[in-house]
């Protein structure tokens, strides 16, 4: 039972294609691995954050464990249907979880896209995190021909995932609703 008082227990297929997912690929300070049903507690933080909910697209009425319930769905759904997913982030010297980021499967004006998205826990907001594993995304998706083009996108109010964007190269596409996209083209990546 977790701390929010759900019993929190998803198994995955033990017959994952895992295209586009970064498990046990490392940076200069971080290790990523699959999001486990044992993270829900931790992961709890970040929906204690004014305005997260809205950032991630998620229903501002539900309560804290339910968005976190529904962000856990989300991820283990794209795990079993081969639609990339969020990678947790493991501080290599701290052995702690930080944040999530990965390439996701989107379907944006009835296009598919691959996006890098990326959350961190609040605590560790502003160390770098962020832009060190979305840059690892995009050269891991560039560097196995996954697409011409990656985005990420992010609520119009999120400034602070546009600056991940732009340090990742990323350059503004367009506005659509209330979300920003930003884009970097395979031809643009190593300049």
């Amino acid at each position: 039972m977790t701390q929010a008082g759900f019993v929190y227990n998803y198994k995955l297929s033990h017959k994952l294609k895992m295209k586009y997912l970064l498990t046990g690929q490392e940076t200069e300070r971080l290790k990523f691995r699959l999001l486990k049903s044992d993270d829900f507690d931790t992961w709890l933080g970040l929906f204690k954050v004014k305005n997260v909910a809205k950032f991630l697209d998620l229903d501002p009425k539900l309560s804290e464990s339910e968005l976190c319930k529904k962000w856990f769905d989300k991820a283990f759904h794209r795990y079993e249907n081969d639609l990339g997913g969020m990678n947790v982030l493991i501080d290599k010297k701290t052995n702690l979880l930080v944040g999530q980021c990965g390439l996701l499967v989107q379907t944006v004006e009835n296009i598919e896209r691959l996006e890098i998205g990326y959350s961190i826990l609040p605590e560790y907001w502003s160390q770098g995190f962020a832009s060190e594993a979305a840059k690892k995304c995009k050269n891991y998706a560039f560097d196995n021909d996954f697409a011409p083009s990656l985005i990420s996108m992010m609520h119009i109010d999120n400034l602070g995932s546009e600056k991940v964007a732009l340090k990742n190269g990323m350059t503004f596409e367009k506005k659509l609703k209330s979300f920003n996209i930003f884009r970097i083209d395979r031809e643009n990546w190593k300049q």
